[in-house]
């Protein structure tokens, strides 16, 4: 089986690189990092007129009704430039959660406005540390009208809408929820990564809309964390051999003791055992998205596999490249701080590391029990 993309999807790949080359330098990444602004509005504008906000939407909601692999090459350069834009949010969790669960009526409200990027939307499930677990869920949902806060919210303090998980009172169990923004109290709160803003939102007798079968919202969430976990691999893996070649590239241009450093035993095993690594999570996201663009039986263990081996490969590449820059490495003049920030902020973005390890198992034990 051929996991490889097509001539037409590595076409993308490039036009995608060559655009965030252009309008996403490291500057641009700065600025959100060190200013007031939740992302960068102008790179949010050209993003959406090149229509990659709705790549995966169908023609009919007035997206580009391209398939998954599209949309993993956009997300792989995009985790590779640290874009400072709310793409996630509004294309792997909200966007997905619409085509998933969305009623026809939501669909063509909010569907078109995400694909041109009028809208933003999110997913609110963590309601504080800790891992959320069904039975615990404090949020609540009484006639229409919805209870609680949830903490941290990607890009809740900018959506526009927020798809939200919480207990359905008349059954007793989860159900999925879709609140407009406005009906929402929320503040920005603080995170590793300035770049990717994060929202305390609070709903008091705020006003929903149901998505989905009644009762079934963590099953519908299972299925979207699947989804979006493959997506996010694609980001961390673009952000990984970025990070690579940032080492690799000072590696040749600083000389110590007459030689570069790259020359050494030490620093050619740092950078040779991070290749390894980011070989391994590529090969683990051909496998989900294949598993992803074929709606597969597979996916879960394809997911976890991805995400797994992706958070990983992020962290490491990211980490040994703040060491082979050294001291300088460290300091906040440098941008080597881009991806060691956003490694560990998708490392918890779709859950920990170590649930999805606990996910992989579950999968592989359910795919040797059939």
């Amino acid at each position: 089986m051929n996991f490889e993309l097509s001539d037409d999807q590595k076409l993308v790949r490039e036009q995608a690189r060559a655009f965030l080359d252009e309008h996403c330098p490291p500057s641009v990444v700065r600025c959100i990092l060190e200013g007031e602004e939740p992302y960068d509005r102008e790179l949010w504008r050209g993003i959406a007129s090149l229509g990659w906000l709705g790549t995966t939407i169908p023609v009919s909601y007035g997206g580009l009704g391209l398939s998954h692999y599209e949309l993993c090459v956009m997300a792989e350069e995009l985790g590779r430039a640290t874009a400072p834009v709310p793409f996630s949010s509004s294309v792997y969790f909200a966007a997905e959660a619409l085509l998933l669960a969305g009623s026809e009526e939501q669909k063509q409200e909010w569907l078109p406005q995400l694909a041109i990027g009028e809208a933003i939307g999110t997913l609110a499930v963590a309601e504080g540390p800790g891992r959320p677990v069904p039975s615990q869920l404090k949020t609540r949902v009484s006639s229409g009208v919805m209870s609680g806060e949830k903490y941290p919210v990607p890009d809740g303090d900018v959506a526009d809408f927020v798809v939200v998980v919480a207990q359905d009172a008349a059954l007793g169990k989860p159900s999925m929820f879709l609140v407009r923004g406005e009906h929402l109290n929320r503040r920005t709160i603080e995170t590793v990564d300035r770049t990717r803003s994060h929202a305390w939102i609070e709903a008091n007798d705020a006003p929903v809309e149901c998505m989905g079968v009644a009762g079934q919202g963590w099953e519908l969430l299972e299925n979207l964390m699947n989804r979006a976990a493959v997506l996010f691999a694609w980001e961390q893996v673009g952000g990984s051999d970025a990070a690579l070649e940032q080492a690799r590239q000072y590696s040749l241009e600083r000389y110590a003791f007459g030689r570069p450093i790259g020359s050494f035993q030490a620093i050619k095993h740092k950078l040779a055992h991070a290749y390894v690594n980011n070989t391994l999570a590529r090969s683990n996201c051909y496998y989900g998205i294949w598993a992803l663009a074929n709606d597969a039986p597979e996916l879960p263990l394809a997911a976890a596999t991805a995400r797994v081996s992706a958070s990983q490969a992020y962290y490491y590449s990211s980490k040994e490249n703040i060491q082979t820059h050294g001291g300088m490495g460290f300091t906040w003049e440098f941008d080597c701080q881009f991806h060691y920030r956003r490694a560990k902020l998708l490392s918890l973005a779709v859950g920990s590391e170590t649930w999805w390890q606990e996910r992989l198992v579950t999968a592989y034990e359910q795919a040797n029990a059939a």
